[in-house]
């Protein structure tokens, strides 16, 4: 007998069915999926919810990627990824999502639950830069991440320290000053 996957979506079941496990207490929303109410919380789990069908060379990143972290409790409206320069595609995307072409190394990708997705460092570079996001919620992001991964800070600051020509460099490091500062979430 076939085992259906961790998260379930309606190419796994029809929607009334979905929906029906649900109000049973069966099932939870979970990003864009479903999943079993007693399936443990864990970044495998969150990595698959947010890219359950997503296929090719897609890279989970940003608000995105700190969620699969656990540096914030819900993902984003809007799922966030990139994909290689080199890679990019005329493929069709989800409306749902927003895909940038970077530039990224190997080092910057893990695989979380067999989905690719930047990693802490890769994650709190990207947020600390990113004009569009408000101070307050990328210092939280910024500060979570930074409890969640010893060493972060410095790795952090020696990655923007020593980058040329990096756009938004002061606003990084204004940003990354604040979410030290900030106090503990978990003292």
């Amino acid at each position: 007998m076939a085992r259906l996957p961790t998260v379930l979506g309606t190419r796994d079941l029809p929607l009334p069915e979905l929906c029906a496990a649900r109000l049973d207490g069966e099932l939870v929303t979970v990003g864009d999926g479903w999943c079993p109410v007693d399936e443990p919380d864990l970044p495998s789990l969150r990595a698959a919810a947010v890219a359950p069908h997503r296929h090719g060379p897609l890279i989970v990143e940003r608000r995105t990627a700190a969620w699969v972290h656990g540096a914030v409790p819900a993902p984003p409206v809007v799922s966030e990824y990139c994909i290689r320069y080199a890679d990019r595609s005329t493929a069709r995307i989800d409306p749902g999502c927003v895909v940038r072409e970077v530039v990224i190394d190997d080092a910057d990708v893990a695989v979380v639950g067999g989905i690719r997705c930047t990693t802490p460092l890769r994650t709190a570079f990207d947020l600390l830069r990113d004009a569009s996001a408000g101070d307050d919620e990328t210092v939280a992001i910024v500060g979570a991440l930074l409890e969640g991964e010893p060493g972060l800070e410095s790795r952090l600051r020696d990655r923007i320290g020593s980058a040329h020509r990096l756009p938004h460099k002061s606003r990084a490091l204004a940003r990354l000053d604040a979410a030290t500062r900030q106090p503990s979430l978990t003292r």
